[in-house]
């Protein structure tokens, strides 16, 4: 069975649910381990007041027995603490009052859901909208992808993240191991690897906040430790990178995705590109240098995962854009709801758990079985025939 997840939720209701579906039998969960990448999702230089609200802690209410995977479908949820303030607002049960009461909003926001989706479902009240599409979800797709996570480090696999640029400000090229690559971006506001970079992009931040505007920016991922042959080359959709792809386009307020050296293969030539190959006893099959991040054909090549995401600006701004009220059809400036100046070393976490989360799939589809022990053995299995080819 294939690998799935759904969410439900709002981010001013009760909580927010997913259902995971084909995580396979004994598999240990850490707990600690899982609201850890929770808390890291909640930090970064530039986030707003309400990740001083919210301490995100998973509930595991099905699937899981005594610290171990059942087989069974898995629910999750994440209780918000700011539903508090909400509970009228957002009831599910009908309530009295006018528009004030209820919070309508009638003035779509530039660059946000709003207005598309009030159009599509013919909703009157585009909190309807915002309030589904918000980056708040995004907290339980990093949930799944810590779970994911945790299953491919029984593998030997290692996931790191990093931040690539915040607007004008760009991190400088570096080739630190991943373990250290962890360390030193852990303890950065920014979620980069050396101090100065760190102080111009916070500096940079505050900048922007002053102004009242927002900033977007790029984040990478870099997964190692995967063997050859995750995805495949013989259907356009089992083409790992491209479902990867995908995967990091969905994540809210993403425009751009590339591996490896991505767009900056348009610019080179052939020579300058492709990875040669190498052999040797101790590595067997390898690439010299890994320009095409991980890739080819589709599959995995052995060599590490490097994929980037480009983030827009947040759109709520708080010297807002014109819009329109749907009401009046007369111009307004757009209404503003609380949000962050700059939410990109948050959004260099989710893309490393929605990376995963794909990873994890491919590597289930190829070693598949209903428990841990079937999955070892299968993998066991297809390293000692990399070994002999």
């Amino acid at each position: 069975m294939s690998l799935r997840f759904l969410t439900a939720g709002e981010t001013h209701g009760p909580q927010l649910t997913t259902i995971i579906e084909g995580l396979p039998s004994n598999m240990k969960i850490d707990f600690d381990a899982l609201n850890f990448q929770l808390h890291r999702r909640q930090k970064g230089y530039g986030r707003g007041r309400r990740m001083q609200i919210e301490k995100d802690t998973a509930q595991i209410l099905g699937g899981v027995r005594h610290g171990y995977t059942t087989g069974a479908p898995v629910a999750l949820v994440v209780e918000n603490k700011d539903w508090t303030h909400w509970r009228n607002i957002m009831n599910v049960e009908p309530i009295e009052g006018n528009d004030e009461a209820k919070r309508r909003v009638h003035r779509p926001r530039p660059g946000h859901a709003d207005l598309n989706g009030g159009l599509k479902y013919n909703l009157k009240d585009l909190r309807n909208v915002l309030e589904r599409s918000s980056a708040r979800e995004t907290t339980v797709r990093v949930a799944v992808g810590a779970i994911a996570r945790q299953f491919l480090e029984q593998f030997g696999v290692k996931v790191a993240g990093q931040v690539i640029r915040i607007g004008e400000i760009e991190a400088p090229p570096h080739s630190l191991p991943i373990d250290e690559l962890i360390e030193r971006t852990e303890a950065s506001s920014v979620r980069v690897v050396d101090a100065e970079t760190e102080k111009k992009m916070e500096a940079y931040i505050d900048q922007i906040k002053q102004e009242g505007d927002s900033i977007g920016g790029v984040v990478e991922c870099i997964i190692e430790g995967l063997p050859v042959g995750l995805g495949s080359h013989v259907q356009y959709d089992r083409k790992l990178d491209g479902r990867i792809a995908q995967g990091v386009m969905s994540i809210n307020a993403f425009k751009g995705v590339e591996v490896g050296i991505g767009f900056e293969a348009g610019e080179l030539r052939g020579s300058q590109v492709h990875d040669e190959i190498m052999y040797s006893e101790e590595r067997g099959y390898y690439r010299a240098t890994n320009r095409l991040g991980g890739f080819e054909g589709g599959m995995t090549n052995g060599m590490p995962i490097v994929v980037r995401g480009v983030m827009k600006p947040i759109p709520t701004l708080y010297k807002p854009l014109q819009s329109v009220d749907i009401d009046t059809k007369e111009p307004f400036t757009a209404q503003v709801e609380r949000s962050d100046a700059c939410a990109v070393p948050a959004a260099s976490v989710v893309m490393e758990h929605v990376v995963t989360w794909e990873v994890a799939k491919a590597f289930l589809e190829k070693f598949g079985g209903d428990s841990m022990e079937e999955i070892h053995a299968n993998y066991q299995n297809y390293l000692k025939q990399l070994e002999s080819y």
